[in-house]
């Protein structure tokens, strides 16, 4: 049994050996192997860093141009939202600004104010009657000479009446009598 002990450590220790040469040789294969990557890393470092920077540029202007069309559609959104919501709000105050007019309209007719039309009306009509006073005086003393002592009579009517027609009274109280007499009418 000695005998077969002896022979099993000196086949271990025969296996022992080749495998601690194998781990040596592998080792130094490894080591050689990092040293020539190293050298090549140093030698082509430089071409490889220069063509990262390149491709990061290239990424770099992409995201840029897609960002910046990113930002131009999102602007071009908010102006059209603005634009649609300012025509809205503009829409609505004129409807609000006509209610209000139409009101205060309503309010001044029941107060018993006249409107820019009534006060229109009234001074064409105040017109209309000054034209008419004062054709009135020269018609009478065109017919005026035609009798002598009659026509003394119908001019001294017609001054009076001219003189009559021609105060003019204030708006407001010629609109208060004028809707006195057609009220009267």
């Amino acid at each position: 049994m000695v005998k077969k002990l002896q022979k099993l450590s000196a086949s271990k220790k025969k296996g022992n050996t080749q495998l601690s040469s194998t781990v040596k040789d592998s080792a130094q294969q490894i080591w050689l192997a990092g040293l020539g990557a190293f050298s090549k890393a140093q030698a082509e470092g430089s071409k490889v860093f220069e063509a990262l920077v390149k491709e990061g540029l290239s990424i770099q202007r992409k995201t840029q141009a897609v960002a910046e069309e990113k930002i131009s559609e999102a602007t071009s959104r908010v102006t059209n939202m603005a634009s649609d919501i300012g025509s809205k709000a503009q829409g609505q105050w004129d409807k609000l600004e006509n209610i209000f007019e139409d009101r205060v309209a309503k309010a001044l007719a029941k107060l018993g104010v006249p409107s820019a039309r009534d006060l229109a009306a009234l001074s064409a009509r105040v017109d209309a009657l000054a034209k008419g006073a004062k054709a009135a005086p020269a018609k009478a003393a065109a017919k005026a000479p035609a009798k002598k002592a009659p026509a003394k009579k119908a001019a001294v009517a017609a001054k009076p009446a001219a003189k009559k027609a021609a105060p003019r009274k204030p708006a407001a109280r010629a609109a208060a009598a004028d809707t006195g007499a057609s009220s009267a009418n």
